[in-house]
Order: structure tokens, then C-alpha cells, then sequence
């Protein structure tokens, strides 16, 4: 028997895409902490937004520390993927990136042993370890059981990018391995 891929799939269903993905398309996502948006896109192309996305409670800049509240800016992959998260579904990305652990050392915040960790990682094409003093498990997640009535007022995570359970279910046809994400 014949099976139809996941994607091809789900456009078929009547969900909220605007598109469908194709899997030779090259699609990654913008996420801008400004105007608290995610695009998918292909190119320069926008092929569909979500809006009143959630960052850490301390915005978006340089992470320094583990519990800091901040959402790292750069570019990241989507590396390891969590669909039965508490929240609800979680995309988890290659931070911190080889950039970060440069800023970190730079700036005394990482040792050496730490930054070798994350550069090996990145050259082996893994997860950096989330044991790093800049920490780890970053990524884009749903609510979960969270009240979405908070999510709406306030950004609220501790450096990930949260989405409603319908937005992550409405992303989650576009995801790939190695996806590409830009935090700006």
C-alpha cells in the first residue's frame, strides 16, 4: 500500500494553511520579536504569518545565563523536535549557536571547555549541549493547558517563542529537519 506523506496529507485536511509545503521548497521562518510575528517563508516570500506570538519576559537580545527571560536573536536550525510536550508541541533549535558561544567567550561568560562543547557540536551537525552556562532548550512551542487569555497580554517564556496550540498545529506541516529560523 501506498502511503501519503504527512504534509500532503494535512493540506488535504481542511486546516488553516494558506499554502502547502512542497518538500524540494526551501522554507524557513522569520520571527520577528518586534512586532511579536512568524513568518513562513520561502525566499523572500511570505507564505503565511502568525501574529501575537509570546518571547521571553525580558524581550529578545543577547541570552547571557540560563534563566535569564531573554529569546536569543540570530539565526538557528530546528534540530530536535518534542510532539508530545506538556507544551503541546515543541520545535527546539541548535542554540546556542556557534555566534552566541563566540559573544559568551568574548565576554567571560562561557570557559573554554564550555565553547568547545558548542563549536564541536555545530561541526558534528548536533544539538549543542543545554549543560552551558547560556543554557539551552530553546525553541517554538504551543501553550499546552496554558491560559491563552495570558498569552495574548504578556510575553511570558523564559527565551522560546510560544504560539496558541492552533498556531504550532498550523506550523507543524511546514517543519523540517534543520529548518532554517531567523530571531530578529
Amino acid at each position: 500500500m501506498n502511503r501519503i506523506p504527512l504534509f500532503v496529507f494535512l493540506c488535504l485536511a481542511p486546516v488553516f494553511l494558506l499554502e502547502c509545503p512542497k518538500a524540494e521548497e526551501n522554507i524557513w521562518l522569520s520571527i520577528d520579536t518586534q512586532k511579536l510575528q512568524l513568518e513562513i517563508k520561502q525566499g523572500n516570500k511570505t507564505l503565511a504569518v502568525m501574529k501575537n506570538i509570546a518571547i521571553g519576559r525580558n524581550g529578545a537580545g543577547f541570552k547571557q545565563s540560563v534563566g535569564d527571560d531573554i529569546t536569543p536573536l540570530g539565526d538557528y536550525k530546528i534540530t530536535w523536535v518534542n510532539v508530545n510536550s506538556l507544551f503541546h508541541r515543541f520545535y527546539g533549535f541548535n542554540y546556542p549557536s556557534e555566534k552566541n558561544a563566540d559573544q559568551a567567550l568574548s565576554a567571560g561568560l562561557l570557559d573554554q571547555q564550555a565553547h568547545a562543547a558548542i563549536i564541536a557540536a555545530h561541526r558534528q551537525h548536533k544539538t549543542p549541549p543545554h549543560s552551558t552556562p547560556l543554557g539551552g532548550r530553546i525553541g517554538i512551542h504551543g501553550l499546552g493547558n496554558a491560559d491563552e487569555r495570558i498569552h495574548n497580554l504578556v510575553n511570558w517564556t523564559h527565551g522560546c517563542i510560544a504560539l496558541t496550540n492552533a498556531q504550532i498545529d498550523r506550523l507543524a506541516p511546514w517543519i523540517t529537519d534543520n529548518m532554517r529560523v531567523k530571531i530578529k
